[in-house]
């Protein structure tokens, strides 16, 4: 049996997203076989941040729908959940189409809170991860992200989407802890996926469904472009997942932190073939056009942060954020969300404190209005320079 399949969807009528639930699922051998009656079902859709579904930022209520509706079949206990950034998660709920979503079916919509220590496997890089208690419980986590660039991590696929398990404000004090490691943040992402798919009782077991009907390219995840790449797309695996979309999106594997992450630990997933792959894209396929973000590869300078005055220099060769007043609003979310307590709001013009600032563009993937933008760093010129 193949370990992804890709479904050709062109829009999201709600037909059209229950077909594809329902035959992603028999694919791998029925709902029946990940779901008994009376199971607690986490639906961990992508709700970053409050907008709406136009917005191609969050999962679409319609795919929400589709999967909530499959679980019930099922005999399950669906919950919809997630934990946002910033905003209110009632708020953002409401806003992306979830909130009413749940309401049609009589199902629970909640934030994700109440962090527990997620127990360490032998191989973790990280030993005190917490994620919601919810997400560590639950008997079925239905992992349901949407199909977006990332301006930090490349991409935000499948085994980014389990980061929102982190509760609320604790993913912008690991992204300040983590810094401008992309790799050491990618491991991360992956000791919070295998954590939760060898959780405690049960046994945590987790199945993909990916919403890229119209997903989002450029500079993701919030403040890019809408793209149709017209796929929904499913796998008990979400790592061969997002490998093989990378690839198809026309990335370099090597340019994704993931792969490199995975790569370091020798996981089997970095290994393709294409028999990995079934349904109406062929592997070969690439979708032509995708804006894929340029990241300073701070890699390509190994043990720099070990150096005297590492870390200055990490910030001085790394890209930093710039602000547009023309397009501010001056909610001052880029504020709030900066653990490094590098952004001075003054009405509608910011000042950067570029010594404290880590390079996790949190500010970016929070602003709502796109009012803040990228100024190459000394890196990223030189790689322009010498054509990289």
């Amino acid at each position: 049996m193949s370990k992804l399949l890709l479904l050709r969807r062109d829009g999201y009528k709600q037909e059209d997203m229950d077909s594809a639930v329902r035959e992603l699922f028999e694919h791998f051998g029925g709902i029946t076989k990940f779901i008994a009656p009376g199971d607690r079902v986490l639906l961990k859709v992508n709700l970053v941040a409050g907008h709406s579904p136009e917005r191609c930022v969050t999962t679409h209520p319609s795919v929400a729908r589709a999967a909530a509706r499959s679980v019930l079949e099922a005999g399950g206990r669906p919950v919809i959940a997630d934990s946002p950034g910033i905003d209110s998660f009632n708020r953002a709920a409401r806003k992306a189409g979830l909130a009413d979503a749940a309401r049609e079916l009589g199902v629970p919509c909640v934030e994700l809170t109440d962090p527990v220590p997620l127990p360490p496997l032998p191989d973790a890089a990280f030993h005190k991860v917490e994620v919601s208690r919810l997400a560590l419980k639950s008997d079925f986590i239905l992992n349901l992200p949407k199909m977006k660039t990332h301006a930090q991590m490349l991409l935000s696929l499948g085994v980014k989407n389990f980061f929102g398990c982190v509760a609320s404000q604790r993913k912008a004090e690991w992204h300040y802890n983590v810094g401008l490691r992309r790799e050491a943040f990618a491991s991360l992402l992956l000791d919070i996926w295998n954590g939760l798919n060898a959780a405690p009782q049960k046994g945590v077991r987790t199945f993909t469904i990916l919403d890229g009907v119209v997903g989002m390219h450029g500079l993701g995840p919030t403040n890019g472009k809408p793209f149709p790449f017209g796929v929904m797309a499913g796998a008990e695996d979400a790592l061969t997942m997002d490998f093989w979309l990378c690839r198809m999106m026309g990335a370099e594997l090597e340019d994704f932190p993931l792969w490199r992450a995975a790569k370091a630990r020798s996981m089997p997933q970095c290994a393709l073939s294409e028999e990995d792959v079934a349904g109406d894209f062929p592997p070969q396929r690439q979708w032509e056009g995708v804006d894929i973000p340029r990241l300073d590869s701070l890699s390509v300078v190994p043990g720099l942060s070990r150096l005297p005055f590492g870390s200055a220099l990490e910030r001085a060769l790394a890209s930093r954020p710039a602000h547009r007043s023309e397009r501010c609003t001056g909610c001052g979310k880029c504020a709030a969300v900066c653990r490094a307590e590098a952004i001075t709001p003054r009405g509608k013009e910011l000042s950067f404190d570029y010594g404290r600032c880590i390079r996790c563009y949190c500010c970016h993937e929070m602003c709502p209005s796109d009012a803040i933008w990228f100024q190459d760093g000394l890196l990223r010129k030189a790689m322009r320079l010498f054509g990289k």
